[in-house]
């Protein structure tokens, strides 16, 4: 089926990736490399413990169980229709042009502010390596993170094809000493805390606040695996091959999550988990593991900093790509290097803006107070997209829903769940947070109505909402790739 709304720039090839170069296991690994399960427990465990003390095990289930209704709704958005914007282009058809370029706006800043504390833990880790003073050093942090981002930028540049292959081999690294670490921590002699089930229970949190303070990092924690939707254009069956990814995916970070976090609270009293924002898991890892044994924990971070800046940055660049292409952002992000066929000239922008970010970050607040404000911020930026996305599936297919079982859970009643969750989340966590995180998330949203209205009083053809037609010519291409 051709959108009658698609771009005509669409198929030309200065403005088309690689078709069909990635497969299933390789989505699988992108997907677990977007959540960047090292990455994400050695940055959040402290903020998460902040929000909740011991009940994180109980935020993950609960926000986890909501978010695998938002996979599901991205698989079945992806049967519509493959594009590099994903819910950039997805909303707009299900639900409004408007909604749609927000979901795209909305990776965008959080990818945008992801850049900037993404380096921060990689700075600190790699310079922890041989000195625990330079790893808290603003500056010493802010130059090793800087040429490190640097170096992940030439890596995606250089085509999806190598990045895969990289991160095969850094992600199967970084599982197997996750796993290790793990099972060394759960069977480990000295606990400061039994463990209790009481730290799956919702009574664990103080109030609604509470629930909705600690939903919101846990998301900031399984945001990244819908990097398989923007690359469903490079991915061989591409209606269906990214879906199945990200949910193979997110089933393996959810355990590692949960085990993670209860070996933690098993293991670390509370002072070192929060005198230690930016490497619990390292300081974990000498609980375990004396001397240089328990520092491969950290090569654990390292390599996963590296595979979520790789994601992020794929991510990105993808979504910018295709509203370039679209002519909803400025038209030369919409174009591709002619042999390695990766959108160069929106990685070109996105670095730029990076590194002005994250120099500027490091001169506004301590280490600690970045990484907080940045996970909050853009807590509040996935639930935006993510709940559009919830919504859009239930509206698409909502004569689908009925026609069976599975349909109702798995298209309609799970993510209309997981998009309510969203909302709730977006709404309840917004007079918790201070003042930072709400003005970097709401006023970063806020800019893109600028390019937006911009964009629409142009005419632009993606502004138009898409015919009956071609809604019923969606619902008939679904039946038959079903």
């Amino acid at each position: 089926m051709t959108d009658t709304l698609e771009s005509p720039l669409a198929d030309s090839s200065e403005h088309a990736l690689r078709p069909g170069v990635l497969g299933l296991f390789d989505s699988v690994i992108m997907g677990i490399a977007g959540v960047a399960p090292g990455y994400s427990i050695a940055a959040s465990t402290a903020v998460l413990f902040g929000a909740v003390l011991l009940g994180g095990a109980a935020s993950l289930l609960y926000c986890g169980i909501a978010m695998f209704g938002i996979v599901f709704a991205f698989s079945y958005l992806g049967r519509v229709e493959a594009n590099a914007g994903a819910s950039y282009s997805w909303v707009r058809r299900a639900l409004h042009p408007g909604l749609g370029y927000l979901s795209g706006w909305a990776l965008i800043v959080s990818a945008l502010i992801f850049m900037v504390i993404a380096t921060v833990p990689a700075g600190a880790n790699i310079l922890g390596l041989f000195s625990t003073s330079a790893a808290n050093n603003t500056a010493e942090v802010t130059t090793v993170g800087a040429v490190f981002f640097l170096l992940m930028v030439v890596a995606v540049a250089a085509g999806v094809t190598i990045t895969v292959r990289v991160q095969i081999v850094m992600s199967c690294v970084e599982l197997a000493l996750l796993l290790v670490f793990a099972v060394l921590a759960i069977f480990h002699g000295h606990h400061v805390h039994a463990f209790s089930w009481h730290w799956f229970s919702p009574g664990v949190f103080h109030g609604q606040s509470g629930f909705a303070a600690g939903a919101l990092v846990a998301a900031f924690y399984y945001w990244g695996w819908d990097v398989t939707a923007n690359l469903n254009e490079e991915t061989k069956r591409a209606k269906k091959t990214p879906g199945f990814g990200a949910m193979i995916g997110m089933l393996i970070v959810f355990f590692l999550f949960e085990v993670f976090t209860i070996a933690t609270n098993m293991v670390l009293t509370s002072g070192q988990i929060t005198h230690n924002a930016a490497d619990v898991l390292s300081v974990l890892g000498q609980q375990v593991w004396r001397g240089n044994g328990g520092k491969i924990i950290v090569l654990a971070v390292v390599l996963s900093t590296v595979a979520t800046l790789e994601t992020t940055l794929i991510q990105v660049t993808r979504t910018m790509f295709a509203m370039g292409r679209d002519h909803t952002l400025p038209k030369r992000l919409g174009t591709v290097h002619p042999r390695r066929k990766t959108p160069l000239v929106a990685t070109a922008v996105v670095t730029i803006i990076s590194l002005g970010l994250f120099i500027g970050g490091q001169f506004i607040g301590s280490i600690s107070s970045i990484l907080t404000d940045g996970i909050n911020a853009i807590g509040l930026q996935i639930c935006i997209y993510y709940c559009l996305a919830g919504l859009a599936v239930v509206v698409l297919y909502r004569r689908q829903l009925l026609r069976s079982v599975s349909n109702f859970i798995f298209m309609g009643l799970w993510p209309f769940v997981g998009a309510v969750f969203m909302a709730y989340l977006f709404i309840k966590a917004i007079p918790t947070l201070n003042d930072a995180s709400r003005w970097v998330g709401l006023g970063a949203m806020a800019l893109g109505l600028i390019p937006m209205f911009y964009y629409w009083s142009k005419k632009n053809p993606y502004f138009k909402m898409a015919a009956k037609e071609d809604r019923h010519a969606v619902i008939e291409e679904f039946e038959q790739n079903l």
